[in-house]
C-alpha cells in the first residue's frame, strides 16, 4: 500500500534504465538502524526490496536484491531484466538486516534508454519496468511482462474510424504470425460480441488496421461500453498480443494521452466512440452516450 513516511527524511533511489528492460538502483541518504559491523566481521545484508502492491504475502510478491558499494560508496543494487517480476506495481524499499524495511523516495531518474525502445528479435517474455514517484512522494515501479506484445503507435481517431498502426514483439516469424492473424475488438459487457478486422503487413513487424466505429456501437444499449483491442494468431495454441504501448517512460499514459471520440449513429441513440488507454496501459475504445 502507498501511504506517506512520516519518519524522518527517507533514503532516495536514482535509477537508470537500460534498454533491455533492466534498472539500476543507487542508493542515497540512508542512515541505517543499529550500529555497524566490527572490523573483520560479516554484518546484517542491505537490501533494496521491491513488493508488490496489492498483492497477498509470497515469494512472487518479494524480490530482495542486494545492495553493494559503488564505486562512489553509496549502495547500488542491479534488477535485470532476466529477473521475472510479474505485473504490477511495485513499491520500493530498503531493508538493513532483520530490521523493518523502509520506503524509498525518488531521486534523479535516467531513463533515456526507455524512449521509443525497439527490444530486438526474441522469443522470451518482454520485460518493462518504469520506476514513477506516487501521490505521497514514494519511489515504485510500474512492471509489463508480456509474450507475445503489441505495441501501439500512431493512433488517429477521425471521420468515424480508428486507424492504428503497431510493431509485434516476443514471437518467432513476426510476418509469419502477423500474416494469419487477426484483430479483435473484445466487449467486456458482452464477451459474445466480438468485431474481426484483418491487420495490413507494412514490414516484417509493423501492422496497421481500421476499425470503423460504427461498428462497435451496433449492438450498444446506452451508457459506458469498453472494447479491448487484441491482435489473434490463427494457430488454436498460440497466444493472442494484447495492443498496448509500454515501451516508454511514460508509466500512467491514461491521463496524458487523449484522443478526440467521434460521433457515431447507434440503433439504440445518439452514441460516440474513441480509443483511450487503461490503467494497465492497454488499448481500447469507449462507447458511450453522446
Amino acid at each position: 500500500m502507498d501511504i506517506p513516511d512520516t519518519a524522518a527524511a527517507p533514503p532516495r533511489a536514482h535509477c537508470v534504465a537500460d534498454s533491455a528492460g533492466g534498472l539500476t538502483f543507487q542508493v542515497s541518504d540512508w542512515v541505517r538502524p543499529g550500529p555497524a559491523a566490527a572490523p573483520g566481521e560479516a554484518g546484517p545484508v542491505d537490501a533494496l526490496v521491491l513488493v508488490r502492491r496489492g498483492a497477498d504475502p509470497g515469494a512472487e510478491d518479494e524480490v530482495r536484491l542486494p545492495l553493494a558499494p559503488a564505486e562512489d560508496g553509496r549502495p547500488q543494487a542491479a534488477l535485470p531484466s532476466t529477473v521475472p517480476l510479474p505485473e504490477g506495481r511495485w513499491d520500493v524499499h530498503v531493508a538493513h538486516g532483520d530490521a523493518e524495511p523502509r520506503r524509498v523516495a525518488p531521486g534523479l531518474n535516467d531513463l533515456r534508454s526507455l524512449v521509443d525502445r525497439r527490444p530486438g528479435p526474441s522469443t522470451s517474455p518482454l520485460s518493462v519496468r518504469i520506476p514513477y514517484p506516487t501521490k505521497h512522494g514514494n519511489l515504485s515501479l510500474r512492471s509489463w511482462r508480456r509474450a507475445p506484445h503489441a505495441e501501439a503507435g500512431e493512433i488517429r481517431a477521425e471521420g468515424g474510424e480508428l486507424a492504428v498502426r503497431g510493431r509485434l514483439y516476443r514471437v518467432g516469424s513476426p510476418a509469419e504470425w502477423l500474416a494469419g492473424a487477426v484483430v479483435e475488438a473484445r466487449c467486456r459487457r458482452d464477451a459474445s460480441r466480438v468485431w474481426t478486422g484483418k491487420p495490413v503487413l507494412e514490414d516484417d513487424t509493423e501492422f496497421s488496421f481500421t476499425l470503423p466505429l460504427a461498428e462497435l456501437a451496433e449492438g450498444w444499449k446506452g451508457g459506458e461500453e469498453a472494447w479491448d483491442l487484441w491482435l489473434r494468431p490463427a494457430g488454436p495454441d498460440a497466444a493472442p498480443a494484447r495492443l498496448a504501448r509500454i515501451l516508454d517512460d511514460v508509466p500512467d499514459k491514461k491521463e496524458i494521452f487523449s484522443y478526440p471520440a467521434q460521433p457515431v449513429a447507434a440503433p439504440h441513440g445518439p452514441a460516440k466512440a474513441g480509443p483511450y488507454y487503461t490503467t494497465n496501459n492497454d488499448l481500447a475504445v469507449r462507447v458511450e452516450d453522446a
